[in-house]
């Protein structure tokens, strides 16, 4: 109870200071001559809370991509890819990332070496999740007043920064601080060294990106994954509170209450109920919520209700379950991606390490959300599952990555990565014209940068790919 607490009173504080910290960029009415500080311990509240809620934001758009999630209403905007302005993402993003450069400037300033160090590893994960969905984005004239309307800088170019980022923040953990970081980090509450993983974690993740690019380096990936979690007690998440309760969560609750949302697509339920793949998956009910009648049935991307008007006809997502837990957690990144990102990279490499890597990434996530171990004995016994070496593919490695990835934006890189291969995976109905049959590979810049920065915005269409995804 202290715990939570305490927390309450940083939300306070981040609150206190969160409308004259940031919005460098987006605030053209701020004045640069009259600035207000926040304390570092407020800058690395909102910082850890907004890279927590961007996960899920970012999550919330991409789950109908990745058919994780179905619109119950047909032909919505989302769910049949059509150009959608999320200048309300964007600006999350920008708002946060600007508290983060404020907060490693102030860092520099104190010499509070971990407090900048933990504030360079924030920084890319979130220009990350902002290139990721956008390809091209300001960063280098994004968060001083110099200008208003910023050039955009090139993706390719800020991959190299997000790795820089990550480098640098690892060596500012390695060093010395005049400030120890505690309760006012969410994530990891001022572990050091959990910091240090989760950075390695995520460089690797980001070396992987490079996949179909003739910058991949598997051999980079799996050096970086030397270092990184040793086991699901190192996952980068944020538990909830009373105060504050999981997003996903209050979708749960929101669907419940009539504002529909959350439906389950009948690709995800196919995929783990032994439709598609010929084996039954455990961790579906821990995961999903039945139907009135027991059943676990999906909506089909772009199709809606059909004939079922009636809500408890379809799967949903419901409070109480393990991503539904008013304080549960939303998951940043996890040991189980991280075994799959290995399983991927070596592949080519060691193959029989790439098998257990892809096992050891199912036990993990199995491990995660709940099922009992003699369920997940039996699920990775199964010969669907554990086929064996010589008949062990990348497909499998993609396949069981994708359930482990459930509601993370991540999992979008890897379908365009993976040019949405898996088993049976149809193109929503009532698909946008506009991208010929095919799927969607960004997002649309939003609405709020036409309008105001329209001369620097790119101009590409919801088919060009992000730099990597060649």
């Amino acid at each position: 109870m202290k715990f939570r607490i305490k927390k309450y009173k940083y939300v306070i504080l981040a609150c206190a200071f969160a409308f004259t910290s940031c919005d460098d960029y987006l605030d053209i009415n701020d004045n640069p001559n009259n600035p207000t500080e926040a304390p570092l311990a407020g800058l690395m509240v909102n910082s850890t809370y907004e890279t927590s809620q961007n996960t899920f934001r970012m999550g919330d758009i991409t789950t109908n991509y990745v058919q994780y999630l179905a619109s119950p209403n047909e032909a919505s905007a989302s769910d049949v890819m059509e150009p959608v302005s999320y200048s309300g993402t964007w600006g999350s993003l920008y708002n946060v990332m600007t508290d983060i450069n404020d907060l490693i400037l102030k860092a520099q300033d104190e010499e509070a070496n971990h407090y900048e160090g933990i504030g360079q590893i924030l920084m890319a994960y979130n220009l990350a999740l902002t290139v990721d969905a956008w390809g091209d984005v300001p960063y280098t004239e994004g968060f001083n007043f110099v200008t208003v309307t910023p050039s955009y800088d090139d993706d390719s170019q800020l991959y190299s920064e997000i790795i820089s980022l990550l480098d640098s923040g690892m060596a500012n953990l390695s060093m010395e601080t005049s400030a120890s970081v505690g309760g006012d980090d969410f994530i990891y509450n001022g572990d050091a060294d959990k910091w240090m993983k989760f950075a390695y974690m995520l460089k690797a993740r980001y070396l992987n990106h490079y996949s179909e690019t003739g910058n991949y380096d598997p051999n980079a990936v799996l050096s970086a994954l030397e270092n990184g979690f040793d086991g699901n007690e190192d996952d980068a998440q944020m538990e909830y509170f009373v105060e504050s309760i999981n997003p996903w969560a209050d979708v749960a609750i929101d669907n419940a209450n009539l504002f529909l949302g959350g439906w389950i697509s009948e690709q995800f339920i196919e995929s783990l109920d032994g439709t598609l793949y010929g084996v039954e998956d455990p961790r579906l009910p821990l995961m999903v919520g039945a139907t009135d009648d027991g059943e676990y049935i999906g909506t089909v991307n772009g199709a809606g209700r059909g004939d079922a008007p009636e809500q408890g006809a379809r799967s949903v997502l419901e409070e109480g379950d393990f991503y539904t837990t008013r304080q549960g957690p939303v998951l940043i990144a996890t040991y189980a991606e991280q075994k799959f990102i290995e399983a991927e990279a070596a592949f080519g490499i060691d193959k029989a390490r790439s098998y257990q890597a892809y096992l050891d990434g199912i036990r993990a996530h199995m491990t995660k959300v709940g099922v009992e171990s003699t369920e997940i004995d039996a699920y990775i016994s199964n010969p669907e599952v554990s086929m064996g070496v010589d008949s062990f593919t990348i497909d499998d490695i993609f396949k069981e990555k994708w359930v482990a990835l459930f509601l993370n934006p991540e999992a979008w890189v890897d379908a365009r990565r993976y040019d949405y291969g898996y088993e049976d995976f149809d193109l929503p109905e009532n698909l946008n014209p506009d991208l010929g049959g095919m799927f969607i590979r960004r997002l649309a810049y939003p609405d709020s940068e036409v309008s105001r920065n329209g001369n620097n915005v790119p101009d590409v269409t919801l088919l060009d790919p992000v730099f990597w995804d060649e």
